[in-house]
């Protein structure tokens, strides 16, 4: 079985990542420079942030930084199920 807290904050992660990747397609920001300059990062970590399937540590603060940056507030997923 997964464990329950690695997987909210691989859900948390998720959000962050679309609620970001959807908010800069909104805005019409797509290359990585611009990409880049929105989230306050070099364009190649940016992209490999927001881009990258697998968790790493350290991956939700640094998306709630660039969510923060760009004014979003992105609601955490309901994990009360996963201690069910």
């Amino acid at each position: 079985m997964r464990d329950p807290t690695r997987q909210a904050e691989r859900l948390m992660a998720i959000r962050l990542r679309y609620t970001i990747n959807t908010h800069l397609e909104d805005q019409g920001i797509t290359a990585p420079s611009t990409i880049g300059a929105a989230a306050g990062l070099p364009a190649a970590e940016a992209v490999s942030l927001l881009t990258r399937r697998q968790w790493r540590a350290g991956d939700i603060a640094a998306l709630k930084a660039v969510a923060d940056r760009l004014g979003l507030q992105v609601v955490p997923p309901d994990t009360s199920l996963l201690w069910g």
